[in-house]
């Protein structure tokens, strides 16, 4: 239990919230409002929100990684969060339907967790 005390997991994981959800935005969001502009528009327009993804991701990064997570945890953590973070954006935003693939998905990160995570 001594690991999730650790405040460097927790101020990880918050930024790497963040991070996510402005990287969604810039990857598909533009799929539901920016469909009939010109490509330049676009990309800019995901450049443009991207930039504050990394102003949450880089500093997650460092700051988990001085607080001794290895490699291979943070990006285990990274891909946990953006499935948890990409299901509900399908959904809500985008109008997609809940599929039973998104759990077991969902499952299999999470043994991935397991494993990366264990001693």
């Amino acid at each position: 239990m001594e690991f999730f005390a650790n405040p460097a997991l927790w101020k990880t994981v918050g930024l790497l919230l963040v991070s996510n959800c402005f990287m969604t935005f810039a990857w598909y969001g533009h799929l539901r409002t920016l469909g009939s502009k010109p490509l330049i528009i676009v990309i800019l327009a995901s450049w443009a929100v991207a930039f504050f993804e990394y102003c949450a991701q880089v500093p997650a990064n460092r700051i988990g990684h001085a607080g001794n997570l290895s490699l291979a945890q943070l990006k285990i953590m990274q891909e946990v969060i953006t499935l948890a973070v990409f299901v509900p954006f399908s959904v809500y935003f985008m109008g997609d339907k809940l599929r039973w693939n998104f759990l077991w998905a969902g499952l299999c990160m999470v043994g991935a967790v397991y494993f990366i995570f264990k001693k």
